[in-house]
């Protein structure tokens, strides 16, 4: 069974440890692992810093809130070499978060709120402070239970038109933008990926997904029209919630993540 990961906060002490050293997980995931969890000696945890860092670690000690690591190993995961990102259109009922959660944990790089015309849900004045940290809590707690060492970062959401220049951009930089899109005619393993880049900054592979009630027309022309593509997924209509993450595990899999 792999070890449980903890992901370091804001403010934690580095991981700069060497292999044989001893670290030391404090603040609130300390307080996660040593006192909701009761992790003791003898068992293995990694902690991670959401920037590719693994600390593979037995614990030696617990003192309080704080768990002391014997190191073992330190490995770096390398950025991608395409970034995958996902444009989830807001949506109701927690169907964005219930796409935003899987869609980490199946190895997406990048999420970004889309203020869809159709959208329910809108994000104006504290409520989008609010709704964007409840967002990036449930990327950082799907790190842990898929224990990836890299954190997706969560943009700061869009109108159709941020979207769109973003899609401009996008293109310009050489990535692909993909609208699913249930009347598309050509299929998601279909379109052309991105060239995997050896060095930074990587393409971005942007995967755009609707709201509850579709992707307008006049949407939809915006955003082919700013270098987006449209493709579709297979033969079956797919909830809002469901679409991205399905979209992101094809994706990883023609990128070679899975193999």
């Amino acid at each position: 069974m792999s070890a449980p990961v903890f992901l370091v906060d804001d403010g934690a002490p580095p991981l700069t440890v060497q292999p044989g050293g001893t670290y030391v997980l404090t603040g609130p995931e300390g307080r996660h692992a040593a006192v909701v969890q009761r992790r003791g000696p003898g068992e293995r945890v990694d902690v991670v810093d959401g920037a590719g860092t693994r600390l593979h670690g037995v614990v030696a000690s617990v003192d309080g809130h704080d768990l002391h690591l014997t190191v073992e190993d330190v490995t770096h995961e390398a950025a991608p070499t395409v970034t995958v990102t996902l444009a989830q259109a807001l949506a109701k009922g927690d169907r964005d978060h219930q796409a935003v959660e899987a869609a980490v944990e199946l190895g997406v790089d990048r999420v970004l709120p889309w203020q869809a015309d159709r959208s329910v849900v809108v994000w104006r004045g504290p409520r989008a402070a609010k709704s964007h940290a409840k967002w990036e809590a449930t990327v950082r707690s799907a790190v842990k239970q898929s224990r990836r060492a890299r954190l997706p970062a969560v943009d700061q959401h869009v109108t159709t038109r941020g979207l769109a220049a973003r899609t401009r951009d996008v293109a310009a930089a050489g990535g692909t933008v993909v609208v699913l899109h249930e009347e598309a005619t050509t299929a998601l393993a279909d379109v052309v990926l991105p060239a995997p880049a050896s060095g930074a900054p990587a393409p971005e592979l942007l995967v755009v997904v609707g709201p509850e009630g579709g992707i307008g027309a006049d949407e939809l022309d915006v955003l082919t029209g700013a270098g987006a593509v449209t493709a579709r997924l297979g033969p079956h209509v797919l909830r809002t919630s469901t679409a991205g993450p399905v979209a992101v595990a094809l994706l990883s899999d023609r990128l070679g993540r899975w193999r």
